[in-house]
């Protein structure tokens, strides 16, 4: 099991808006206007990280329980007959397992193009800085910082969620699978654990933790890795070229050493 905590202190940095260069346990990172990584490999003996404090959690802890009492709850409640509309249903007989599997899938491609753009827009800068920073404030992200965000940004994101279901109508017990795996997938990612189980180490277009870890700690308008949960869209717009430099990098010193 691999731990990125230690990557570096690139947010402590990234409001400067500059280039600068961050040292590891063993490499300097250096991050040019771009965001784009032009790092070498060297020999230091720090490691520069932003650590949690008991506060910092109760703060998450004591916001996450306000949200989902007074944001996501009455959000849900209101929502409800919009979705019978749209064709959810409670009744026997359960759907297939092949109608779920399906569903999942669609919802999982769409909730991640959808969410791709609309994380994309929240790093321009008056979107980062009146709302999106709050989720930022966490430099090494821990699991429940997964859902630490302006109120804004839930209902904003949150549409990505859940316009799969909106448009299927699926069962109800299709619906609270995908809120389970969704749940589970992003406090996944903002864990800083790459787990044995991490679907990343079965699925290939999968993010993960390593993927998303990077995102928090680089220039905020230039961080890259903006999808939820797989990597081709960052791929295909160019938006994960930091990381991917990062990551040959690493490879290359495996290599040297």
């Amino acid at each position: 099991m691999k731990v990125f905590s230690s990557y570096l202190g690139f947010h402590q940095y990234a409001l400067r808006g500059q280039a600068f260069s961050a040292n590891t346990k063993s490499r300097t990172i250096n991050v040019n206007k771009d965001g784009l990584v032009t790092g070498h490999v060297v020999v230091t003996s720090t490691i520069k990280r932003k650590s949690n404090t008991p506060d910092a959690h109760g703060k998450c802890i004591m916001r996450l329980i306000f949200y989902h009492v007074f944001v996501n709850l009455p959000v849900m409640t209101a929502s409800y007959p919009a979705f019978r509309y749209m064709g959810l249903r409670s009744s026997l007989p359960l759907p297939h397992w092949s109608v779920v599997l399906s569903q999942m899938l669609f919802y999982f491609i769409l909730e991640d193009f959808v969410f791709y753009w609309g994380h994309r827009a929240l790093h321009t800068k008056w979107l980062y800085k009146h709302v999106h920073s709050i989720h930022h404030e966490h430099a090494t992200p821990f699991g429940l910082t997964s859902e630490y965000a302006h109120p804004a940004e839930i209902l904003f994101l949150g549409f990505a969620t859940i316009i799969g279901p909106a448009l299927t109508g699926p069962h109800l017990i299709t619906l609270w699978l995908w809120v389970i795996l969704r749940v589970l997938e992003t406090v996944e990612v903002h864990s800083g654990y790459h787990f044995p189980w991490s679907p990343a180490n079965f699925l290939p277009l999968y993010g993960g933790a390593e993927f998303h870890d990077y995102h928090h700690r680089v220039l905020y308008t230039k961080s890259g890795n903006y999808s939820s949960t797989f990597i081709y869209m960052d791929w295909l717009f160019g938006t994960d070229k930091g990381y991917r430099k990062l990551k040959a990098l690493e490879e290359l010193e495996g290599k040297q050493s």
